[in-house]
């Protein structure tokens, strides 16, 4: 009798840790879902106008967090750069914890998929809208509400069988 209650313990924690190695770590369900996008006044990357999430309403959009030292980043940003240019899907870039300058320079050398980016320095607005580390991507409704998120690099997978539908109709 003394021995079934750690083993009945260690079959519980077994159990739980097979069912959390099953699930996909992108998959993380955000609480923001159905939810209007968070709160921020920020500048553009440039420094010449404050942006809120109320510039983001009116159609649907991507709001991809990234950021010059991120190496996952790298691997997204050509993906990034065929949605913008083949598929004419507005995406708004938020430079995380970044500078101003390396993201400038990093733009200028992989190419600028962005229709404006929001310069996020101290990571405020990361911190509310919940990510956990770049890059990441949320798909708002034309109302301003998140729809979606893509934890992780995008790729063109996740585009047709996650975001594509949803923009379609978030119009």
């Amino acid at each position: 009798m003394r021995f079934a209650i750690p083993v009945i313990v260690l079959i519980g924690l077994l159990a739980l840790l097979g069912f959390g190695l099953r699930q996909d770590p992108r998959e993380v369900p955000s609480p923001l879902i159905g939810k209007a996008a968070p709160a921020f006044e920020l500048p553009n990357l440039e420094g010449t106008a404050k942006l809120t999430p109320q510039d983001l309403k009116g159609r649907p959009v991507l709001v991809n967090f990234f950021a010059s030292w991120c190496a996952g980043c790298q691997v997204e940003h050509p993906v990034l750069m065929q949605l913008a240019h083949e598929y004419n899907i507005e995406i708004v870039g938020m430079d995380y914890k970044d500078t101003r300058e390396d993201a400038q320079a990093w733009l200028a050398r992989h190419g600028q998929p962005y229709r404006s980016v929001i310069a996020d320095q101290q990571g405020s607005a990361g911190l509310d809208w919940g990510v956990y580390g770049v890059p990441e991507t949320f798909v708002l409704g034309a109302d301003g509400r998140i729809l979606y998120k893509q934890i992780g690099p995008m790729t063109i997978e996740a585009w047709r069988e996650h975001i594509a539908p949803l923009m379609a109709g978030a119009s």
